[in-house]
């Protein structure tokens, strides 16, 4: 699986490249600085809103001990890795729940390339995996604070669910069956139908 897309406006430019959604190896070198990047942001946005401060190292890496990647691995998990030309530009993980449901995980786009694509690239690409397995949908768990990733669930047609997961960091729950139409949410019979 390849997504590649011309990115629109600011995002990418001619000499960065084309976007690109590839799978990854979670457990790599460029894996492990792109999931720290994505740590490091939600849990700077985490306690400057909660304690007034950015998150320590040592918090850091206590938490990528917690909560490893490991799962995102074939044949029940994928990591996926977006990149502007040679540059990463955010991932996304996604997980087989159950034979009717996958799971999104790990969705970061860093700060910088937000706005341009690279989310909707990502997400049609979790999408694209998950049909792969079979899957009918898929949900995800995220925090009320995060409100770029809650704007862009939404617009590719994410709404409420029934909580699924609960823990600390989990306030809102959000699911969209993937039927039969298009990663971008446009009918397989539509005037769009061919991909």
């Amino acid at each position: 699986m390849t997504t590649t897309r011309q990115t629109p406006g600011g995002a990418g430019t001619a000499a960065e490249g084309p976007l690109t959604v590839t799978p990854h190896p979670v457990a790599s070198p460029e894996a492990a600085l792109v999931l720290r990047a994505y740590l490091t942001d939600v849990a700077d946005r985490w306690y400057l809103l909660r304690h007034g401060r950015t998150t320590a190292p040592e918090e850091i890496e206590r938490h990528l001990a917690e909560d490893p990647s490991d799962d995102l691995v074939p044949p029940d998990g994928v990591f996926l890795l977006a990149r502007l030309g040679d540059e990463p530009a955010g991932c996304a993980g996604v997980r087989r729940l159950d034979a009717r449901t996958a799971e999104l995980k790990r969705m970061f786009v860093h700060p910088a390339r937000r706005g341009g694509g690279v989310g909707a690239a990502l997400l049609a690409a979790v999408e694209e995996a998950a049909r792969g397995w079979g899957a009918e949908r898929v949900v995800l768990e995220t925090r009320r604070d995060l409100t770029e990733a809650r704007t862009l669930y939404a617009r590719h047609g994410y709404t409420a669910i029934e909580p699924y997961v609960h823990g600390p960091y989990t306030e809102v729950w959000l699911g969209k069956e993937l039927g039969g139409g298009r990663s971008d949410g446009t009918p397989a019979d539509g005037p769009h139908g061919c991909r």
